[in-house]
């Protein structure tokens, strides 16, 4: 009987093995998805904190009524970062912009003194603008207030979109991460069916029997949460190396959580699967095994 059960549990073992690479690349595959919903979200604000409100000044303003109005407008809880842009400045921003230069058609410059800002991104929306705009204008100071309208509107109706989408997908991926690890786990405890039987025909409790499986399984989706996690880090160094981008909107604090989900995830249906076949076992005849 000793050595039939030292039998099973040598041929239980390269299960752990198949159990722990097939979660890991279950958790992996899930971490990319997370990965791109982050960076997705992450990209959005990104794009909407780079929308720019020009705001143009009157052309007699004194440079003390310029900086009361700089004063102004950067005590706006929504200014992200602002700046003055002269005449020769506002010059060269526009040859960047159009590649035009009109030095040949036009003797001055007809550009006037302007304050540039960027607005934070939860600000970043027609409404939200519109009011901005209405708001300077109403000062002495500021003759026309410009901003892009259009491009607001399809990055915010964009961002919208791929966000359902986004959700959508990590939803049905998440149903299928948690059956292909449930049934990667199953697969791993079927061969130690007999071993469990066993244990139970010689006069263990369940608990007993449980224990040292439901703690290898902690053990086993731990270690596939920190590969996945080693693995998944790997592919974002590399992609930020190829991307520049990417290192842009870099959130540390967001592939923490992310990986620490993954281990979390594997530890808890690696357990759950685990003690579920467990108890299947116990329940089932002898008979029914084979």
């Amino acid at each position: 009987m000793s050595q039939s059960g030292k039998a099973s549990i040598k041929r239980g073992k390269p299960s752990y093995f198949m159990s722990i690479l097939g979660v890991t690349l279950v958790l992996f595959l899930l971490g990319i998805i997370g990965w791109l919903v982050i960076n997705a979200n992450k990209l959005g604000d990104y794009f909407k904190e780079n929308v720019e409100v020009r705001a143009y000044l009157r052309g007699d303003l004194n440079p003390k009524d310029s900086v009361a109005l700089m004063n102004y407008i950067s005590a706006k809880p929504y200014v992200k970062s602002i700046q003055y842009v002269s005449k020769e400045e506002g010059k060269k921003i526009y040859m960047q912009e159009e590649s035009e230069d009109w030095s040949k058609v036009l003797d001055e410059n007809p550009l006037p003194n302007a304050i540039y800002f960027r607005i934070k991104n939860q600000y970043v929306n027609l409404d939200t603008l519109t009011s901005i705009k209405a708001d300077l204008e109403a000062q002495t100071y500021v003759s026309d207030v410009k901003y892009p309208e259009a491009l607001v509107g399809k990055l915010n109706k964009n961002i919208r979109v791929v966000s359902i989408w986004l959700l959508v997908l990590v939803v049905i991926i998440s149903i299928v991460v948690i059956f292909l690890i449930d049934n990667t786990i199953r697969l791993a405890m079927f061969s130690n069916r007999f071993l469990i039987k066993t244990m139970q025909m010689v006069g263990a409790t369940r608990w007993f029997i449980a224990k040292p499986l439901n703690v290898r399984a902690i053990i086993n989706g731990a270690i596939s949460g920190l590969i996945a996690s080693a693995l998944l880090y790997l592919v974002i160094l590399i992609a930020e190396g190829s991307v520049d981008w990417l290192k842009t909107i870099h959130d540390s604090g967001l592939l923490l959580l992310l990986f620490f989900i993954l281990i979390v995830l594997g530890i808890v249906i690696t357990l759950f699967s685990t003690h579920r076949s467990v108890v299947k076992y116990l329940k089932m005849r002898l008979d029914d095994l084979y």
